[in-house]
């Protein structure tokens, strides 16, 4: 068995052309942004999340690999995407001859990161579960309609920066959003998103942290 970062997961093109298709299949969908930078993005920052709560370096690597891989199944289909990504990347990182014990707390972690049917069953998945859910981005929308704009468009279009800042010391996990109200009120944020924002606060817990939401420098969770 070998130790598999997250460039080896990366750098396979069984990966790369996976992640590429499935970015193009939910576009015809009309679904945000899933590809390589949306992977990208969650991967650093459910390592870093890791990282600033001082889990071990291995913990976070897995953390990372798992951030990457979490939408591959998006390949297959939209629905029950998570499971598929899951199978997906169980085959993979058991051909790149990953350790069963890393790969099955990976596929534990993607596939329990849908907010209606998963649960924070480990660490790497609550790093998974808060980073996912906080990359809400005006460039992830690939509409460029704003008159056909649905409310998830509205929502992610409205947002102009977000970030996940964690606090060690004070034990907490805080989701900062700046928000264009012109575009999107922050109620229609909740609307779409109360599901999401209660799985993160759940995930937080696990890592012995509370969640926390502040939009538009106003603290709301």
């Amino acid at each position: 068995m070998k130790l598999i970062t997250v460039e080896d997961v990366k750098n396979d093109e069984q990966v790369k052309i996976y992640l590429k298709l499935a970015n193009k299949h939910l576009a015809e969908m009309g679904f945000t942004e899933h590809g390589l930078r949306h992977g990208g993005l969650v991967s650093a920052v459910a390592r870093n999340i890791l990282v600033d709560l001082n889990y071990p370096e291995r913990i976070c690597e897995l953390a990372a690999i798992a951030g990457y891989l979490h939408d591959i199944g998006n390949v297959v289909a939209r629905a029950n995407h998570w499971q598929a990504s899951a199978l997906l990347a169980s085959q993979i990182l058991a051909r790149l001859e990953m350790d069963f014990e890393e790969i099955g707390t990976i596929i534990g972690a993607i596939g329990n990161h849908d907010e209606h049917t998963g649960e924070a069953v480990n660490p790497v998945a609550a790093a998974l579960i808060i980073a996912d859910k906080g990359d809400v981005a005006r460039g992830r929308v690939r509409n460029r309609d704003f008159a056909t704009f649905d409310i998830h468009d509205r929502v992610n279009y409205a947002v102009e920066k977000s970030q996940i800042k964690v606090d060690a010391a004070q034990k907490t996990i805080t989701l900062n959003l700046e928000i264009d109200t012109k575009i999107c009120p922050v109620m229609e944020y909740f609307e779409i998103f109360l599901t999401r924002m209660i799985m993160s606060r759940r995930a937080a817990q696990l890592l012995e942290c509370t969640f926390g939401l502040c939009i538009n420098n106003t603290k709301l969770l």
